[in-house]
């Protein structure tokens, strides 16, 4: 089992640079206490991200890090410019020292693809476009490409990644499209909602890993055995009545800058996650109490979800940088150590 952070950096009311300076605390602590991987969003025009350019943030944490593989999970890749993407991307790695994990998508959030003049219904065709000249800009000395949107003719790649042929490409699957999407491009996953949803998502991509062999080959993919990772907010506390009251009040700040941008636009957001604090943490997306019980919960999940790379959202709402830290704190001293002595239940095989 390893272990991560996911992050979405959720704005307070506090000053953004006091935000960034205690993140960049976490993060130092999360390394320390042996995590994998460090995973922020991209998002924009809304109170739930404070990094809508995943590159400037990871850039900063690349030199305040040293072992802690980093990455965006995700890049938005219709909102961005392929070539000029292959170039941050290679400034990343190779400031990290090879440690970046590259996450893409298209994009769920009307709002934010129309702040922007792109059209989301187009996201997916964009999407696959942009993805395929990532591959050919990491991968070839002179990029060509002649698609629908874009055109390259003999382009230099100068710029060349640390990691090669690529560093590994991540993805985080909703569905049946994007578990075959990965399989056959050899990439990391990561998913979320109720312990059944990801049971089950895990299955079908162990299920789609083993049948898509031979179109993985020619994406030259550097990923052999994939990291198959849930996502799930956690705090901890010296007691369950502390962590419940604490973690309650932070849930549902969190859960309001999630869905800002869509109440701002008279809709509601398309996820997998419950509003509700109670639902949250019966479906097992919320994980909240002192160490035994979060180590009970989440050992049981792990066994019967059958994942292999936790990914804890640690710092969110209404929680201080003080109780983040002792969350942390807390998990690395009397949970982590039981849950990396797990097997993985059912292990992917080419």
């Amino acid at each position: 089992m390893k272990f991560g952070i996911f992050d979405y950096i959720d704005r307070r009311n506090e000053p953004l640079s006091q935000t960034y300076d205690e993140r960049m605390a976490l993060i130092r602590a999360a390394e320390a206490a042996g995590f994998y991987g460090y995973h922020v969003t991209e998002h924009h025009v809304t109170p739930l991200s404070a990094t809508p350019s995943p590159s400037v943030y990871l850039a900063a944490v690349a030199r305040e890090t040293t072992r802690i593989r980093i990455g965006a999970l995700l890049f938005l890749l219709p909102l961005y410019h392929p070539l000029r993407l292959i170039e941050e991307l290679c400034m990343l790695d190779n400031l990290s020292g090879g440690r970046l994990d590259i996450g893409v998508g298209r994009g769920i959030a009307p709002p934010e693809f129309e702040a922007y003049g792109a059209q989301i219904e187009d996201s997916q065709e964009v999407f696959d476009e942009v993805f395929e000249i990532l591959c050919k800009g990491f991968s070839e000395e002179r990029l060509n490409h002649h698609g629908k949107r874009f055109r390259f003719d003999h382009v230099p790649m100068v710029m060349r990644p640390a990691q090669r042929p690529h560093p590994p490409f991540w993805l985080g699957v909703r569905s049946e499209h994007g578990i075959a999407f990965a399989a056959a491009r050899g990439m990391n996953i990561v998913t979320l909602g109720s312990n059944e949803r990801v049971a089950a998502q895990l299955a079908a991509f162990r299920e789609a890993w083993r049948t898509r062999s031979e179109e993985r080959r020619d994406y030259r993919s550097p990923v052999e055995a994939p990291l198959m990772g849930a996502v799930r907010a956690l705090f901890i506390a010296d007691s369950d009545a502390e962590a419940e009251r604490l973690a309650r009040p932070a849930y549902q700040q969190w859960f309001d800058s999630l869905a800002w941008l869509w109440r701002d636009k008279g809709t509601s957001p398309p996820i997998a996650l419950s509003q509700d604090f109670a639902a949250a943490r019966q479906a097992g997306s919320l994980v909240v109490g002192r160490p035994d019980t979060v180590r009970k919960q989440l050992m049981a999940q792990a066994q019967s979800c059958g994942y292999n790379y936790l990914v804890l959202q640690l710092a969110f709402g209404s929680l201080t940088h003080a109780q983040e830290m002792h969350s942390l704190k807390l998990f690395h001293a009397e949970v982590m150590p039981a849950l990396a002595e797990i097997a993985e239940a059912e292990p992917v095989r080419p």
